[in-house]
C-alpha cells in the first residue's frame, strides 16, 4: 500500500513539474513560451481553443517575415512567462493557400488577432516589448477601477508607453464604458474613485470630474472638465488619442487610417536637429488651438520617399507645410509655401488662416495614398497575376521567334525546301 502511494505521489509531482514548465491545452497544444505552428488541419481547433491567439501569416521568402520572426518569439516567451491569456502563432500562408484564401492574405506578412475564434486585422507595432502592450489590452477590462494612489500608479506603470492612458478622476465608469469598449485597442482607460490631493497636484487638475490623459512617450497630458455628454466626451478622446504633433512614420501612418481630419503635415530637413524641434514647439501651440486638424512633422532624412510624394526635392525651401487628406489630396497654401527661421509663430498661424479662407491650391500626391503607404507589402494575388503576365509575354517573344509550324506531307515540305533553295542561289547570282 505504501508502495503504490510512493508511485502514485512520484507520478503526480513529475505531471506537476511538466506542467510548471509547459502549458498543456486541449492536448494538441502545449503552451511553453514558443510560436505555435499551424496549418490547415489544427488551424480551426486552435481558435476555437483559445479565446486570444495572435496569428502571423507568412511567407518564408518574405524579407520582412524573416525581421518579424524573432520579435514574435520573444513577445510569445513575454506573454508566457507573465501567464497571459494569449497565443502566438503561425501560417506559412504561401503553402497553406485555402487558409489565405480564407482570410483574404494578400500581403506579407499579415497579423490578426483571433478573439473567440473572430479574426480582427492587426495594426500595431511589431517590436517585442511594444507587441506584448498591445496584446495585453485586449485581455484588460475596458474600464479600470482604481481606488487608492498606489492603484493608480501601477496602472500608469503596467500601461506602458506605446498609447494614451485616460484616467477619469471622480468620472463614473459607466459615463465612459461605452467609448472605453469603442476605443479600447488605441488607449487604456480608468476611473479613480479614491484617490489624495497629491494625485490632484501631480496631474495638475483642481476639480471634479476631470478626465485627464496622459502620452508617456510625448510627456503631454490634457484635461477635461466636461461637460460629460457623448458627443462633447467622444470629441475629446478622438482628438486625444494623438499627440499634439505626430511624428510621421509608417507605423504613426496605421493610426491615422481612421481619423477623419485633415493633416497639417510640416517637413522639414531633418527631425532631429534643434531647428526641428524649436519649430515642434510652435507647432505644439497651434494645435492646442486647432483640435479638428492632425498636426504632424516628417524629415527628409527620415523618409524621403514619402516627402518626395509631396513635391520635395533638393532644391525645395524647408520647412514646408501642407494640409494632406490623407489620401490622394493635399493643399498648398498661396503665399506659405515655406516657413523662414523669423517668426514661425506668426507664419504658422498664416498659413492656417490662408487655408481656412480657401486661399489653397489643390494638388495630386505623386506616389501612394496614405492605405498605398501602409500596404507597402507585395500581395499574393498580385504577385501571382504578375508572374502570370511576365510567363505569357515570354512565351509569346519563344513563338514568335520559331520557324512558323507547316502543315503537309513529307514530299510537298521537301518540293517546298527546293523551291527556297532555288530562290536563294537565284538571289545570290543577282547580287553579284
Amino acid at each position: 500500500m505504501i508502495r503504490v502511494c510512493l508511485i502514485s505521489l512520484i507520478y503526480i509531482l513529475s505531471i506537476s513539474s511538466i506542467l510548471s514548465s509547459s502549458w498543456v491545452v486541449a492536448d494538441e497544444f502545449v503552451r511553453d513560451g514558443k510560436v505555435l505552428e499551424l496549418d490547415e488541419s489544427n488551424f480551426d481547433k486552435a481558435i476555437s481553443t483559445f479565446d486570444y491567439i495572435f496569428v502571423d501569416f507568412y511567407a518564408p521568402w518574405c524579407g520582412h517575415c524573416k525581421h518579424l520572426a524573432p520579435q514574435l518569439d520573444k513577445a510569445a516567451s513575454a506573454l508566457f512567462e507573465s501567464k497571459d491569456s494569449i497565443v502566438i502563432a503561425k501560417v506559412n500562408a504561401d503553402k497553406y493557400t485555402r487558409l489565405a484564401s480564407k482570410y483574404e492574405i494578400d500581403g506579407f506578412p499579415t497579423l490578426k488577432i483571433f478573439m473567440h475564434g473572430i479574426p480582427t486585422e492587426y495594426r500595431g507595432p511589431r517590436q517585442a516589448n511594444l507587441i506584448v502592450q498591445y496584446l495585453k489590452k485586449f485581455v484588460a477590462p475596458d474600464v479600470s477601477v482604481l481606488d487608492s494612489d498606489s492603484s493608480i500608479s501601477r496602472f500608469v506603470e503596467a500601461s506602458g508607453t506605446p498609447f494614451p492612458i485616460f484616467i477619469g478622476f471622480g468620472v463614473n465608469e459607466s459615463v465612459i464604458s461605452d467609448l472605453a469598449i469603442k476605443y479600447k485597442k488605441k488607449a487604456w482607460f480608468s476611473v479613480a474613485k479614491d484617490f489624495s490631493e497629491d494625485m490632484m497636484v501631480l496631474y495638475d487638475f483642481d476639480k471634479t470630474p476631470a478626465l485627464v490623459v496622459l502620452h508617456p512617450n510625448y510627456n503631454e497630458q490634457a484635461i477635461f472638465y466636461g461637460p460629460f455628454e457623448d458627443k462633447f466626451l467622444e470629441d475629446f478622446i478622438k482628438q486625444s488619442l494623438f499627440p499634439l504633433v505626430l511624428p510621421i512614420s509608417q507605423d504613426s501612418l496605421k493610426t491615422l487610417r481612421d481619423d477623419e481630419r485633415k493633416i497639417v503635415m510640416t517637413i522639414v530637413e531633418d527631425e532631429t536637429t534643434d531647428k526641428s524641434k524649436e519649430l515642434v514647439k510652435v507647432l505644439k501651440a497651434a494645435a492646442s488651438a486647432n483640435r479638428d486638424l492632425v498636426f504632424g512633422y516628417v524629415g527628409v532624412k527620415q523618409w524621403e520617399d514619402f516627402t518626395e510624394s509631396f513635391e520635395v526635392y533638393k532644391k525645395t525651401v524647408l520647412p514646408k507645410m501642407i494640409v494632406w487628406d490623407g489620401d490622394e489630396q493635399y493643399f498648398s497654401v498661396i503665399g506659405s509655401d515655406s516657413i523662414s527661421d523669423e517668426d514661425q509663430r506668426s507664419q504658422v498661424t498664416q498659413f492656417l488662416e490662408g487655408y481656412r479662407s480657401g486661399s489653397v491650391i489643390q494638388k495630386r500626391i505623386s506616389g501612394p495614398s496614405l492605405m498605398g503607404f501602409i500596404k507597402s507589402l507585395i500581395g499574393i494575388r498580385s504577385m501571382y497575376i504578375l508572374v502570370f503576365v511576365i510567363a505569357m509575354i515570354f512565351l509569346i517573344l519563344t513563338i514568335g521567334k520559331e520557324e512558323p509550324l507547316r502543315v503537309g506531307t513529307r514530299e510537298q515540305l521537301s518540293a517546298v525546301s527546293e523551291t527556297e533553295r532555288r530562290e536563294l542561289h537565284s538571289s545570290a547570282d543577282k547580287e553579284d
